[in-house]
């Protein structure tokens, strides 16, 4: 099984980066899965929808094998692979960057969106507080309530993390349990 630990944002930042009336905003967030990336993105795309690019990159799971970039309208590679270079140097994972480009009448050429889509992404990354988390898998679990003190007991001595609990005849407790345990716990 492959580690199940990662670094990632604790909480949203933002960066930014100017360049020759170019004005680059850099918006990272910490991010769980694709649904919730499309989201941001969409309210990103409506507050800022005068803008000429929303470019971006992310990376999910501990694993770091489930990413993405893309230029948006920008020349191939320019945008989308240097945010991702940044995510990949900082070794962060459940992390989302979104560089909106603002167009100020000068091109840039290829190496200046380069150096600009990084160092924006960068400035978020630094503007941002990195934190190690555990990849964990949520578990419901259904029993009679005769079986309460025995299921708590479990939770206690494993040291689990409690999400939700109901308790009526029969019991329901959701759990998050770390991905490297879910054998032992169950």
């Amino acid at each position: 099984m492959c580690d199940d630990v990662y670094q990632t944002i604790a909480e949203p930042a933002e960066g930014f980066y100017k360049d020759k009336g170019s004005k680059f905003y850099a918006f990272a967030y910490p991010v769980y899965s694709e649904d919730e990336i499309k989201e941001i993105q969409k309210q990103l795309r409506k507050k800022y929808h005068d803008a000429r690019h929303h470019c971006y990159a992310f990376r999910l799971c501990a694993d770091k094998k489930t990413y993405r970039s893309s230029d948006d309208g920008e020349p191939s590679n320019s945008s989308g692979p240097p945010i991702l270079g940044q995510i990949q140097s900082k070794e962060l994972s459940n992390i989302l960057i979104v560089v909106v480009r603002y167009f100020g009448g000068t091109k840039l050429g290829i190496p200046g969106l380069i150096k600009a889509y990084r160092t924006a992404a960068l400035d978020a990354i630094n503007n941002g507080k990195i934190v190690s988390k555990t990849e964990n898998i949520t578990f419901k679990i259904d029993f009679d309530y005769a079986t309460m003190n025995s299921v708590m007991r479990i939770i206690k001595e494993q040291n689990l993390y409690l999400i939700n609990q109901k308790s009526e005849l029969t019991c329901e407790i959701t759990l998050s349990v770390r991905k490297k345990n879910v054998n032992t716990i169950i």
